[in-house]
């Protein structure tokens, strides 16, 4: 790729990997609409390794408390509210982990098409706008327990098919079983964490074993590219949620789907 686009694609994902409107189909978008050269999952994991380092930093104290409580009262063998949640979240891990082993190749050759992005932005833009609509949005992350975190999980794991959006169909969860929409952001956001280290890990290790002069400078520059980008948008996406809601992203939705189905009809 050129500078100029590797720029443009690290800014993409950092604004979209915490908004409900799919990272992953921004990404593909480029080849598949303007025929750029396609970046890969290597480019794509790394720019999230960008956007990883945006939301520890922008959590850090949340990961703080949260680790060092999972690590006491393990030892212990105590829990508390802080170590319930850290257990929520390594829960709510496990099933994307798994599809992920099970389903990358499949996803990968089969699924990366302007096609299913635009049935899964409009069909999942649509069960977005359902949940904000019927969730009751009155519990807050004290009350998240095993079960929640295991519904949730499953439902990140569907992020795994582009335009689904990770961090969309993890709130859309959260919204279905009544959680307050800051609450069921910051439960994304948290969520995040665990599997962004494990795909960037995964990668690192294919990327060291290719070792590309140029890929590795794409990576460089994605990587900090991304992360500037997702902090602003950390913040205002957290700002502006109570009183923007959800809608905005779903209208977004609707309208790329159908722009993408108008294009390759």
């Amino acid at each position: 790729m050129d500078l100029w686009q590797t720029i443009v694609l690290a800014i993409i994902q950092g604004l979209t990997e915490f908004l409900p409107i799919s990272s992953s189909a921004h990404l593909i978008l480029p080849s598949q609409v303007l025929g750029w050269p396609d970046q890969g999952l290597a480019f794509d994991v790394a720019v999230h390794v960008g956007t990883l380092l945006a939301v520890m930093g922008y959590f850090r104290r949340d990961v703080v408390r949260l680790t060092s409580a999972w690590v006491t009262d393990t030892a212990a063998r105590r829990t508390s509210q802080d170590s319930r949640l850290a257990w929520a979240i390594v829960l709510a891990t496990v099933p994307a982990g798994l599809a992920g082993l099970l389903f990358d190749d499949f996803i990968e050759q089969e699924l990366r098409s302007a096609l299913v992005i635009a049935l899964s932005t409009i069909g999942f833009g649509l069960v977005l706008w359902w949940a904000d609509a019927v969730g009751r949005r009155e519990r807050g992350l004290g009350s998240l327990g095993w079960r929640d975190a295991l519904v949730i999980g499953i439902a990140q794991a569907l992020a795994l098919i582009p335009g689904t959006s990770r961090s969309g169909i993890t709130m859309t969860a959260a919204l279905f079983l009544g959680y307050q929409r800051e609450a069921a952001a910051r439960f994304s956001f948290l969520l995040s964490i665990p599997l962004i280290i494990a795909a960037g890990l995964l990668k690192g290790m294919e990327l060291a074993e290719t070792g590309s002069e140029a890929q590795w400078l794409d990576i460089l520059v994605g990587t900090g590219v991304s992360f500037v980008s997702a902090v602003i948008c950390i913040h205002l996406f957290l700002r502006f949620l109570d009183r923007l809601g959800f809608m905005p992203y779903v209208i977004y939705r609707l309208l790329l789907g159908a722009l993408l189905l108008l294009m390759i009809s």
